[in-house]
């Protein structure tokens, strides 16, 4: 068992993403960036852990509004394989992010989760 998980993203995606960020920005006291094309237009605030959280609306009609964190991993391949035969739907296979390593999604039912390998 790893000694620690660590949530290196926390997305957020809703059809109100300045509401939540106006929100989100008063109640948790964090400042939110302009929206970032590589995370599909999140706009995003970094958290005292280090973390990131993102905030952002669908970006297709199947999408639903849901909070999905991105879990940090040390091999994004072996860990979508591993949930993958424990069950898990496979979303996004893992794929290339322009500064930000690899990310992939995955669902077991209507709970998403993401990994993330930097």
């Amino acid at each position: 068992m790893k000694k620690s998980i660590q949530v290196n993203y926390l997305e957020i995606i809703t059809p109100n993403v300045d509401q939540v960020c106006t929100s989100y920005s008063e109640t948790l006291q964090v400042s939110f960036s302009e929206a970032i094309a590589e995370l599909g237009g999140a706009r995003t605030a970094a958290l005292n852990s280090g973390d990131t959280l993102g905030i952002r609306t669908p970006m297709h009609d199947a999408e639903e509004p849901t909070t999905r964190p991105y879990y940090l991993v040390d091999d994004i391949k072996i860990t979508v394989s591993e949930a993958e035969n424990s069950g898990a739907q496979v979303l996004v296979p893992p794929m290339k992010t322009s500064h930000r390593s690899q990310c992939a999604i995955v669902s077991f039912d209507s709970i998403q989760n993401g990994f993330w390998q930097v």
